[in-house]
C-alpha cells in the first residue's frame, strides 16, 4: 500500500491550496487579534507569537507543495499542453491537474503575503 497515491483523482486536491491558506489566514489573523486585543493578559510575548505563527505558516507553505507536487504529477510533469478540453477522462484529468497546480502557485503566493506582515510588526498599536 502506498502512502501518496500513483494518481490523485479527486476534486479534494483542487481545494487543498486554497483552503489551507483561508485556514492560514484566519489563524493569522484570529491569533494577532485576540493577543492584541488580550496582551496584557497572556503570559508569553509577540516575539512567541509571531515565532510560532511562522512555524504555522511553513507547515501551510509545506501543505500547498505538497498538494501542488500531487497536482504536477498529475498533469503528467508538465508533458501536455494546454487546453485540455476534449470528452474524455485523460484530458478531464491533465486539465484537474493543471487546475490544481495553478491554485496551489496562487495560494502559496497568498499565504506568503499573509506572513508579510509578520516580519514588520513589532508590537500592537495603542
Amino acid at each position: 500500500m502506498r502512502l501518496i497515491p500513483k494518481e490523485a483523482e479527486t476534486l479534494w486536491t483542487l481545494f487543498t491550496g486554497p483552503v489551507v491558506w483561508a485556514l492560514h489566514f484566519l489563524v493569522c489573523y484570529v491569533a494577532a487579534a485576540v493577543y492584541c486585543a488580550k496582551a496584557s493578559e497572556i503570559a508569553f510575548s509577540f516575539g512567541m507569537l509571531r515565532f510560532t505563527l511562522s512555524i504555522v505558516t511553513v507547515v501551510a507553505l509545506l501543505a500547498i507543495l505538497g498538494a501542488a507536487w500531487l497536482a504536477w504529477r498529475q498533469w503528467g510533469f508538465g508533458s501536455g499542453d494546454p487546453p485540455h478540453d476534449e470528452p474524455t477522462r485523460e484530458d478531464r484529468l491533465l486539465f484537474q491537474g493543471f487546475a490544481t497546480l495553478l491554485l496551489s502557485g496562487l495560494s502559496f503566493v497568498a499565504v506568503i503575503f499573509v506572513s508579510v506582515p509578520l516580519l514588520f510588526i513589532e508590537a500592537c498599536a495603542r
